[in-house]
């Protein structure tokens, strides 16, 4: 269960937002998806102006081959949502490599069809996560860093790997991939946005 209450997440929300109904959608969403959080942070525009926006930042699992990954994403909430998509991108860590493709550009910006077609009162943040979670388990977003050799092709084959889930005494799993030598990546994932 969220630790989240609707009314801590309006009250964080500057007055520009639809507050309630804001609130009501990150509440939703975080009953689904427990490892994102909500928070009040910086975002830079491409022409460089800043804005203190919402955001929901964390990981969702991803069924790929069998295995549940945890991807990190962070979504950005404009004042102007509902009307207007969320902003989204993977927070890969820095043993992680974005797979650049049809649904990921070489930020990390997420372009799936459901943003590119968001309608006001058809598309919300649940739906939306559910999208990357199934389109994530299609076209796997990242990949862990090879080393020495960070190719393409050995990227991919990081999915077909031996993987193992590790759960911590408090309850959060993370992957724990081997490497080609046989040594375990970092296994703790860092999803700050």
């Amino acid at each position: 269960m969220s630790s989240y209450c609707e009314n801590t997440i309006k009250k964080m929300l500057p007055k520009a937002y639809f507050q309630k109904h804001v609130a009501h959608e990150i509440n939703v969403a975080l009953t689904y998806f427990t490892n994102l959080v909500p928070v009040m942070d910086k975002y830079v525009y491409n022409n460089g102006t800043t804005k203190n926006l919402m955001s929901l930042t964390g990981t969702i699992p991803v069924m790929i081959n069998n295995t549940t990954y945890n991807i990190p994403i962070c979504l950005w909430i404009e004042e102007s949502y509902p009307q207007t998509a969320p902003i989204c991108y993977l927070k890969p860590t820095q043993e992680m490599m974005i797979v650049t493709g049809q649904y990921i550009s070489s930020s990390g910006e997420i372009l799936l069809p459901y943003l590119l077609e968001w309608k006001n009162h058809e598309c919300d943040l649940t739906s939306l996560l559910q999208v990357m979670v199934a389109m994530f388990g299609e076209f796997p977003p990242v990949c862990m860093k090879t080393h020495p050799e960070p190719e393409q092709a050995s990227c991919w084959m990081q999915f077909h790997r031996q993987t193992e889930v590790i759960t911590d005494t408090d309850g959060s799993s993370y992957l724990s991939l081997t490497r080609e030598d046989g040594q375990p990546f970092q296994q703790k994932n860092e999803t700050n946005c």
